[in-house]
């Protein structure tokens, strides 16, 4: 084989450029094998350069089979790679390897240490940030068992039809599966990515965000000169629309403002089955 058709060879299967390759063809005889691994040195070397460097763009993926459920976001430095045909599909590439697991107890520190082809999810990563140039996080792996409850999801902006800068989903159970509940499930989803909720419920919500509104609540309530023997009902009252405000269920519905999710649940019932089980909420 031609000194140029290994170069070729070595590019294809590195992605590296045509002077690095023909200088790692070089210093290894020619070999290819230890040519890559020689590459593969180098790029980890060039991406512990970079992971010092902020990565706050990127794109999350959605991927389902019949047992599960993966949403996987990775972060790029810029917006101009995150919507490059390199970066996408390298995010499906591994969003579909975490899929082909079936692992749904599987962790972000676990996947990146899982092989595909020989390579672990790790040395995939530091190739393409060797490749593109820049600093690559995988930031967020979340799996879902598509046996325990069922899944819908929105992308907003996508860049793919399974790709993109926010996604939302929502989990949930029904006695019967038909395009009434998809429909619904979907246009909750949608909701999720317009309002951004804190928690399903008020129950859910973190005792300290709840304490920190009381508190803000009634220094306001305070400084605004309101009679004492008042200002616990107009505290209450705030608190209520604080609640309103940031949980799911007590949430105006974004298709029917005059409802609530839980009231649009409740009204949906009447002639389908849904129990909204979790929402996820992922942006970058």
């Amino acid at each position: 084989m031609s000194d140029l058709n290994l170069i070729k060879e070595l590019r294809e299967k590195t992605g590296a450029g045509f002077l690095d390759c023909k200088n790692a063809l070089s210093e290894n005889n020619n070999n290819i094998e230890q040519s890559i691994d020689s590459l593969r040195k180098k790029g980890l070397a060039k991406a512990s350069k970079k992971s010092s460097r902020e990565a706050n763009e990127g794109a999350i993926g959605f991927y389902n089979n019949e047992n599960i459920s993966v949403i996987l976001k990775i972060n790029s430095e810029t917006d101009f790679s995150a919507k490059s045909d390199t970066f996408l599909d390298f995010l499906d590439t591994i969003g579909n390897i975490a899929l082909s697991t079936n692992d749904i107890n599987l962790d972000l520190n676990g996947f990146l240490k899982v092989e595909n082809n020989g390579k672990s999810i790790f040395d995939l990563l530091n190739e393409m940030i060797a490749k593109i140039g820049e600093n690559l996080i995988i930031s967020d792996l979340k799996i879902f068992d598509n046996k325990e409850t069922k899944i819908n999801y929105y992308i907003h902006n996508p860049y793919r039809k399974n790709i993109g800068k926010i996604i939302s989903a929502v989990l949930y159970s029904t006695e019967e599966e038909n395009d009434n509940v998809k429909n619904f499930s979907k246009n909750i989803c949608m909701h999720v990515a317009a309002s951004k909720p804190e928690a399903i419920d008020i129950d859910m919500l973190p005792a300290e965000l709840i304490e920190n509104e009381k508190k803000i609540q009634s220094e306001i309530i305070k400084d605004s000169g309101k009679p004492s023997n008042v200002m616990e009902k107009i505290l209450d009252g705030k608190m209520k629309k604080f609640y309103s405000e940031v949980t799911l269920l007590n949430q105006n519905f974004v298709i029917d403002t005059d409802k609530t999710i839980k009231e649009a649940i409740s009204d949906f019932n009447l002639s389908n089955s849904f129990i909204l089980k979790n929402y996820i909420l992922i942006s970058l």
